[in-house]
C-alpha cells in the first residue's frame, strides 16, 4: 500500500472514529458547543456594559436576558401547540374518518401512494407526534439549562483565555486563533440576524395564509411557524404538516386540505430552501450547498439540535481554517474568501 493511500486510510478512520464520539458523547459536547455559541452572541454586549457596571452584576444581566429569551422563545411555542393540540384531540374522532375520505379521494385520482400514507399518518400518528414534541421540550429545557450554567462560566473566563492564549501560543498561531474566534463571532451574529428576520417573515406568511383561508388558530401557526423555524428543514416540516392537518379537520374536505399544504409549501421553500441559504450564504461567505449539507450532517450527528448549531459550526471551522495558510485552501474552496476577512468582523 502507498504512503497516501495509507494516509487516506487513517485519515477516514479517524473521521469515523471522531463523528462516533461525538455521537456517543452528544451529552457532554452538544452543551459545550450551545454555550459557545451563546457566548459568541452575547459577549460584546457583555463586554460593553463591563465598562460601566461591575463584571458580576454586568454578567448576571446577560444571563438574565438570555434565561429571558429562551423562556419567552419557549413559552409563545407551547402556548401555540397547545392551543392546536387540545383542538386536535377533541376532533379526533372525526378527523381519523377524514383521514379516510381524503385516502379514498386520492385513490380515485390515481395516487397509488393513498393508501401507505392512511396507514401510517392517522390520528394516533399525529398525537404520538405532538407528544413527541412535548417530551422534546422538556429534554430541550433541560438541555439548555446545562448550556446556561456554560454560558455562565464561559464568559467569566472569557478574558483569561485569550491571556492564556497568548501566553502558551507562538505569537503568529495566538493572534490567528484570537482573531478567528472574533472573526466567527462576528459571523455568528450575522447569522443569527438573518435566521430571525427570515423566521419573522415566514411566521406571518403562514399567518396570513390561514387567514386568507379561514382557517382557525392563524396567529398561532404563525407563532409556530415562527420559532420552528429556526430548526432548519425539520421545523418547517412540522409547521407545513399540522396546519395541513387541521385543514382537512375544519374544512372536511380534502382540496381544502391540500391547497393550504402546497400554499404552505411553497413558502416554505422560497424562504427556507432558497431565499434564506443564499441570503445567509452569501452574507457569511459560504456556498449554499455547504449550508444544506451542514445541517443534515449535523442533525444526524445531534439530532434536532445539531440541525439548529450545524451551520455556525461550519462557520467556525471554515473561519478558523481562513487564517492559517496551511488550511486556508478548505476555505477558498467552499467559498469563504481571505481578502474580505476583515470587512465581514466590521
Amino acid at each position: 500500500m502507498s504512503h497516501r493511500a495509507l494516509l487516506a486510510s487513517v485519515l477516514i478512520v479517524a473521521v469515523i472514529a471522531f463523528v462516533s464520539a461525538l455521537q456517543i458523547a452528544a451529552a457532554v459536547f452538544a452543551p459545550v458547543a450551545g454555550a459557545l455559541f451563546v457566548i459568541a452572541l452575547v459577549w460584546p454586549f457583555q463586554k460593553n456594559l463591563q465598562r460601566v457596571l461591575p463584571k458580576l452584576l454586568a454578567l448576571a444581566l446577560v444571563v438574565g436576558i438570555i434565561v429571558c429569551v429562551f423562556v419567552v422563545l419557549t413559552s409563545i411555542a407551547a402556548w401555540g401547540f397547545g392551543r392546536i393540540g387540545r383542538s386536535i384531540v377533541a376532533d379526533g374522532a372525526r378527523l381519523q374518518i377524514l383521514y379516510g375520505q381524503l385516502a379514498e379521494w386520492l385513490e380515485g385520482h390515481g395516487i397509488v401512494v393513498a393508501g401507505m400514507w392512511a396507514e401510517h399518518f392517522n390520528v394516533g400518528w399525529l398525537l404520538r407526534m405532538l407528544q413527541g414534541v412535548t417530551a422534546r421540550l422538556n429534554t430541550t429545557i433541560s438541555f439548555w439549562i446545562v448550556v446556561v450554567v456554560y454560558v455562565l462560566l464561559g464568559l467569566l473566563d472569557t478574558e483569561a483565555v485569550t491571556r492564556n492564549i497568548r501566553r502558551a501560543l507562538a505569537e503568529g498561531t495566538a493572534s490567528a486563533v484570537i482573531e478567528g474566534g472574533a472573526l466567527t463571532a462576528a459571523k455568528l451574529r450575522r447569522y443569527m440576524l438573518v435566521r430571525t428576520v427570515m423566521s419573522l417573515i415566514t411566521g406571518v406568511m403562514v399567518w396570513a395564509l390561514a387567514e386568507v383561508f379561514g382557517l382557525r388558530f392563524a396567529a398561532e401557526w404563525g407563532v409556530i411557524a415562527f420559532t420552528l423555524n429556526y430548526i432548519p428543514f425539520m421545523g418547517p416540516f412540522v409547521a407545513t404538516l399540522l396546519p395541513s392537518a387541521y385543514a382537512l379537520a375544519q374544512f372536511g374536505s380534502p382540496e381544502a386540505a391540500i391547497l393550504i399544504f402546497g400554499g404552505l409549501n411553497v413558502i416554505q421553500f422560497v424562504i427556507g430552501s432558497y431565499i434564506e441559504p443564499r441570503v445567509a450564504g452569501y452574507a457569511l461567505s459560504m456556498s449554499p450547498f455547504l449550508v444544506l449539507f451542514s445541517v443534515f450532517f449535523w442533525s444526524f450527528v445531534w439530532g434536532v439540535f445539531g440541525a439548529f448549531i450545524g451551520v455556525p459550526i461550519t462557520i467556525a471551522i471554515l473561519t478558523f481554517c481562513a487564517q492559517f495558510p496551511s488550511t486556508r485552501w478548505i476555505a477558498e474552496i467552499f467559498g469563504a474568501p481571505t481578502g474580505s476577512q476583515n470587512d465581514q468582523a466590521a
